[in-house]
């Protein structure tokens, strides 16, 4: 889910700043989880000659909990290195029309370590495969004239599981530029304090990239011990998702080089799981900390879940617009269970996705409920 800009600190270095996470299984394959973390935020298509791409020196990572502690029981870790050809100020001096075209001067791989958290130190770790391909951006029709084909041949298959890491369209319907110049809402604000013409929301990053890291693995790999069942109400087929990024602890300024070098452990800097939740429920003064902390420490957050700043400032920017709003005045409840535990049993018949007591910002999927068809009536409620 979304989270574009959503701290100082990591607006400031959007390679490393999250922007989406989806969870869901694959409607096809059975069994087969497919994850997708979002990096790199906004990025204009005709951004070149520096075009868009991972960072070298950002480690980046999709975490999944399989036990009621919300730590990082699997982990899959993703680093990615450039390589430079030629003298050309351009990114390609020729027509890119393979992943090993002589005309891309500026190439970039990745490795994937999967890493398992036994507890006490006791990590395994695991490398896939070797070094896997990033396709080049879509630079143009001359320069990339067949990029549909570029992207479809990134998409590697190892020992049961796939991966694809590139740029993609963002996919994410959000009206940024409405509802951050004062919770302006378009089809209300006919009925704002600062009343304009009331209009449809205008889907402000559907003409933006970022940069997309996917991975499609079987269930076995996520859930505690591998051994999932087809029962919803299982605790162990319960798993929770979250990404992040983190770089050096520090960074030194290489003058004659012109560049930086790093130096220390990495440190986490950027995170998302639930969507929004940095960028709209999290104050300003503790969004950075927020960034950097971990999902299990969420309970020192809470008071911004069951307690919503939008919540009351859309009544007052709206008035009798939104009355249940302003009558209601007990803590949010629902908001803490969906966002922070997970909707325990008897709520939802026959579904639960109930991770335990410890507050943490993940997002939930319940393995043991399969997709729904999308020839079925209650596939959408757009009927599409």
């Amino acid at each position: 889910m979304s989270s574009h800009r959503e701290a100082p600190e990591i607006s400031k270095d959007p390679a490393a700043d999250n922007t989406d996470v989806y969870a869901f299984m694959h409607p096809t394959e059975e069994g087969q989880v497919v994850i997708i973390a979002n990096f790199y935020p906004l990025q204009q298509p005709n951004g070149g000659p520096n075009f868009y791409e991972f960072g070298e020196d950002v480690l980046y990572e999709i975490n999944v909990s399989n036990t009621n502690k919300c730590r990082a029981d699997v982990t899959y870790r993703f680093n990615f290195d450039v390589e430079v050809k030629g003298e050309s100020f351009l990114y390609n001096n020729g027509v890119i029309e393979s992943l090993d075209s002589p005309a891309w001067l500026r190439p970039q791989t990745y490795t994937i370590v999967r890493v398992e958290n036994k507890g006490r130190r006791n990590e395994r770790f695991e490398r896939i495969g070797g070094t896997f391909p990033v396709p080049p951006v879509n630079v143009g029709p001359r320069s990339t004239p067949n990029y549909s084909a570029l992207g479809e041949a990134a998409v590697v298959e190892t020992g049961g599981r796939k991966f694809f890491c590139g740029q993609r369209s963002d996919a994410f319907f959000v009206d940024l530029g409405s509802i951050f110049d004062l919770g302006a809402l378009r089809p209300f604000q006919n009925l704002h304090l600062l009343p304009m013409a009331a209009m449809d929301g205008i889907n402000a990053v559907q003409t933006y990239n970022c940069h997309t890291i996917a991975i499609q693995v079987p269930v076995e790999d996520l859930v505690k011990g591998g051994r999932p069942t087809k029962s919803p109400l299982d605790r162990i087929n319960t798993i929770g998702v979250w990404a992040t990024a983190s770089r050096a602890k520090a960074r030194i300024f290489n003058e004659k080089q012109g560049r930086y070098k790093n130096r220390g452990p990495a440190v986490q800097v950027s995170r998302l799981g639930n969507p929004l939740v940095n960028e709209v429920l999290i104050p300003m003064a503790q969004k950075d900390e927020w960034n950097a902390s971990e999902p299990n420490e969420e309970s020192k957050f809470a008071e911004y879940y069951t307690k919503p700043e939008l919540q009351g400032l859309l009544p007052f920017l709206y008035p009798g617009v939104f009355p249940n709003l302003a009558a209601y005045t007990k803590p949010r409840a629902d908001l803490a269970a969906i966002l922070l535990t997970g909707i325990p049993a008897g709520i939802v018949p026959g579904f639960k996705n109930y991770t335990g007591p410890v507050q943490a910002d993940m997002l939930r999927l319940n393995t043991a409920v399969k997709p729904t068809p999308k020839d079925s009536d209650s596939y959408s409620i757009y009927g599409i």
